[in-house]
């Protein structure tokens, strides 16, 4: 029999940037909570031998363990699914700060477009732009509604950048595309390299408006509105895949947790993993969690007043399932069915240029995550669809992360092949001699895009593994082989000896390929919307079907845009930690 423990007044399901920020939030108020983690404890000083590229970029030492739980994967819901073996095309992360303690630093907010827009779309284009399997719908918020929790987010993280838009004056050195902002960012933009020079000048000359982008490792020492104090960054190129050593990088685990943890109304429980929401479906409540602490099997009760489900945006929609909270969705029967696993998005690289620059040289092993310059032209619906058999677009970026040697091995084109003396030599000869230009192109939901439970798989407890049915689209193929032509432009105005570009989205045949890295950029599956007939969650991220759950994270998106997704997750757990403030206050549904 699972041991009954003392109830709380909040848990969170993870301690990741939505599980800290809610812990924060809510501990301050003067809440009792419980975060409860799967992985082990970490801090900064864990991360002072991380300077190490074959056992945590290559060997992937701090990402999920596919041996205790996977998922399943299928192109098609005609296909039988099959195990996910090995880490590839995402990274999900383990331990506490969860894959905010190895992400890269890319702190965006998404533009006013992405969260009206099926009206937006439909106001400017009309219906015929909209095919019937493309489930799009407006998010039930508006950005100037997120708008204030943003500014939360970037001042708890201190992020770097230049604004491009204070309250409609668009500002010369920030991105003019932006929506509005109160003020401009809370530290200057990080230093502009000479490629990042080059590329900005070369999109300029293409019409394009470059700007050096938002960044989460700090451009100068910075102490926020709870009193963390964080030093520079010091461009050693050892961001994504690794912690930082020198607190630079914003992470949950140098920010938000240890404040959570000064108020005395914080508990951290690790190497624990939840099992299962409490839910009553009678009441439209959940009474809490059942959870295994892993070290030794025994299994808890935790009840709760209220439950953040803050886990990864893959394992939101897990626990969901197997809780029986909310319906399935049906892709045969979509109109009619439930929510729960519709809308799963991904992120849209196929269009990419890279230049090799014979008699220039710069230093490119040093870096930093979030060190690069963007233009947001080509990016939402900043430019006219009209002609287009596609909607949205992508973020155009360069960034300088650092080219640590294993995984950087770049080589012209004429040289057809990976391996042997040529490629040796070519590869040291482009190792700070050649650059990548990107497009992080948006991904729309499609009708049999979908999250589920495998019925033929389980995991170490015996439970169904989540399946995954994903396939690019013709939207996600029409926009990469638009946005890699732009990529192209400005390369070729970056003035190269030798340049190669795609257009084609990841993948063998135009298929999506689970295998090589892509991004971590999953989202969808429990999604946020204006009522309960289309979404998961409420504008508060609160369960239509459980009152007292909330789910932020980017389970919530309703569709992915062109960016990196960490802005607007930290958005949306300031927002739903507001919501539950208003909701111990008096329980209800919010409105």
């Amino acid at each position: 029999m699972p041991e009954r423990l003392d109830p709380v007044d909040v848990v969170t399901v993870g301690a990741g940037w939505t599980g800290g920020i809610v812990a924060k939030e809510l501990a301050e108020d003067g809440k009792q909570v419980v975060s409860i983690e799967r992985g082990r404890d970490r801090s900064p000083d864990d991360y002072l031998t991380m300077h190490n590229e074959l056992r945590y970029a290559l060997r992937y030492e701090m990402f999920q363990d596919l041996s205790k739980g996977t998922l399943t994967f299928r192109l098609d819901p005609d296909e039988e699914a099959l195990p996910m073996r090995q880490l590839g095309s995402f990274l999900p992360g383990k331990g506490v700060g969860g894959a905010g303690v190895h992400w890269n630093g890319q702190t965006w907010r998404f533009l006013p477009y992405d969260f009206q827009i099926r009206s937006k779309t439909l106001d400017r284009y009309g219906p015929e732009k909209i095919p019937d399997d493309m489930l799009l719908q407006d998010w039930g918020i508006t950005y100037e509604e997120l708008r204030p929790y943003y500014r939360e987010f970037e001042k708890m993280a201190g992020i770097s950048g230049n604004a491009g838009n204070i309250e409609g004056n668009i500002q010369d050195e920030g991105n003019p595309f932006e929506g509005p902002r109160k003020i401009d960012y809370p530290t200057e933009a990080m230093i502009t390299t000479p490629v990042l020079e080059r590329f900005m000048d070369a999109a300029a000359s293409q019409g394009n408006h470059p700007f050096m982008a938002p960044s989460a490792n700090l451009s100068e020492p910075y102490t926020n509105p709870d009193g963390v104090a964080r030093g520079p960054c010091q461009y050693c190129g050892y961001c994504e895949r690794f912690g930082c050593e020198w607190g630079a990088k914003a992470d949950p685990t140098v920010t938000v947790l240890p404040v959570a943890e000064e108020t005395g109304n914080f508990e951290l429980r690790t190497h624990c993993d939840v099992r299962r929401l409490q839910y009553d479906e009678q009441q439209g409540r959940v009474t809490g969690v059942k959870y295994v602490d892993t070290r030794d099997n025994t299994v808890y009760i935790q009840p709760a007043e209220t439950v953040a489900l803050t886990a990864y945006a893959l394992w939101n929609v897990k626990l969901l399932l197997l809780s029986g909270i909310g319906e399935p969705y049906d892709p045969e029967n979509p109109e009619d069915s439930g929510n729960v696993g519709k809308n799963y998005c991904y992120q849209n690289f196929g269009g990419s240029a890279t230049g090799f620059f014979d008699d220039e040289e710069w230093n490119l092993y040093m870096g930093a995550g979030a060190l690069g310059a963007a233009a947001d032209d080509w990016n939402g619906n900043n430019f006219d669809h009209t002609d287009l058999d596609f909607i949205h677009g992508g973020n155009i970026a360069i960034t300088q992360t650092g080219k640590r040697p294993i995984a950087n091995n770049a080589s012209p084109p004429d040289l057809d092949r990976s391996w042997g003396s040529e490629f040796k030599r070519a590869s040291l000869k482009y190792h700070n001699s050649s650059v990548g230009i990107s497009a992080q192109g948006a991904v729309m939901p499609h009708r049999t895009n979908y999250l589920d439970l495998d019925p033929n798989y389980t995991d170490q407890w015996g439970d169904p593994l989540l399946r995954m049915t994903f396939n690019w689209t013709e939207n996600d193929r029409k926009l990469a082989e638009f946005e890699g032509e732009r990529c192209a432009e400005i390369m070729e105005a970056m003035n190269p000896t030798k340049m190669q570009h795609s257009k084609k989205v990841e993948g063998q045949n135009e298929n999506y390929d689970i295998r090589p890295y892509q991004s971590t950029h999953n989202t969808g599956g429990a999604i946020m919307g204006p009522d309960s007939d289309i979404s998961v969650v409420n504008s508060y991220l609160q369960c239509w079907d459980a009152e007292n759950l909330f789910i932020p994270g980017a389970s919530a998106f309703a569709h992915n845009s062109g960016y990196n997704p960490t802005g607007t997750v930290g958005a949306l757990a300031y927002r739903a930690a507001d919501g539950m403030k208003q909701y111990f206050k008096r329980p209800r549904m919010l409105d």
